[in-house]
């Protein structure tokens, strides 16, 4: 089996988690602490010799040897090697617009993640004011670009089936929603709101998130380091016994 190592609150950790999820693909959770230089850690050495850029999730296939790094590159890689072609079509354009999106994802729908769950949830990042309100307005583009571009026509980003540009957009945006940290109200947003439920019900769903239900509201109280260890933990082990569920 593959291995990918990780933690599920990471965002990027839970989008390849999905689409793995959503094809009952056998693999091993490998629980991975960012920044941490311990054993287990993406600063360690031995973990660095593997994936140098030091960042989760990444992908290890001890068959092979092959090494991969980045969440989308893993999920391209994962479709392209099983042919999931429903997540990521064949045809060039269908298959461009994914890519276009997937790229402006980094630098503004991603910004959810720095601009409402660190400064809570991380506060030992040291944010500063000024980083904090950047990535609120980089996010409030994006959403305003989901809002009345991609989605004010489609019932998805790229057309009317989801896709890993889907995926990747929700673990960000998701997280944001009442029924998890309860850090963003989507009120304002009509079409964005639709998207978020057609999204609940993609296979999988439920089991990459269940350690945002674990976690609960921190919007008004941070949570703790015990509070954040302990969703990661319940996270894992329900994924870790629900793979073993999945037919190879």
């Amino acid at each position: 089996m593959i291995k990918i190592h990780g933690v599920p609150l990471s965002q990027a950790v839970r989008a390849v988690l999905w689409v793995l999820f959503n094809k009952e693909l056998p693999f091993e959770l490998v629980l991975t602490v960012p920044g941490s230089k311990a054993e287990n850690g993406t600063r360690h050495p031995d973990y660095l010799n593997k994936f140098p850029n030091g960042t989760i999730p990444a992908l290890e296939d001890p068959q092979t040897g092959f090494l991969l790094a980045e969440s989308h590159a893993i999920m391209c890689y994962l479709c392209n090697k099983y042919e999931w072609v429903d997540l990521y079509p064949k045809g060039h354009e269908e298959r461009a617009k994914i890519d276009d999106f997937l790229h402006y994802h980094h630098r503004n729908i991603k910004e959810a993640s720095l601009a409402y769950f660190a400064p809570m949830a991380r506060p030992d990042l040291g944010l500063t004011d000024d980083v904090i309100n950047m990535a609120k307005r980089l996010f409030k583009n994006g959403l305003n670009a989901l809002e009345n571009q991609w989605l004010k026509k489609n019932n998805y980003i790229c057309g009317d089936k989801a896709t890993i540009a889907d995926m990747a957009a929700y673990v960000e945006v998701g997280q944001l929603q009442s029924q998890f940290t309860n850090l963003f109200n989507f009120e304002p947003f009509p079409n964005i709101n639709r998207w978020l439920e057609r999204m609940t019900q993609m296979k999988g769903h439920d089991d990459v998130h269940l350690v945002l239900s674990e976690l609960g509201n921190i919007n008004i109280t941070p949570p703790v380091m015990e509070d954040l260890m302990g969703a990661n933990i319940k996270g894992f082990k329900h994924i870790s016994n629900k793979i073993n569920g999945f037919s190879i």
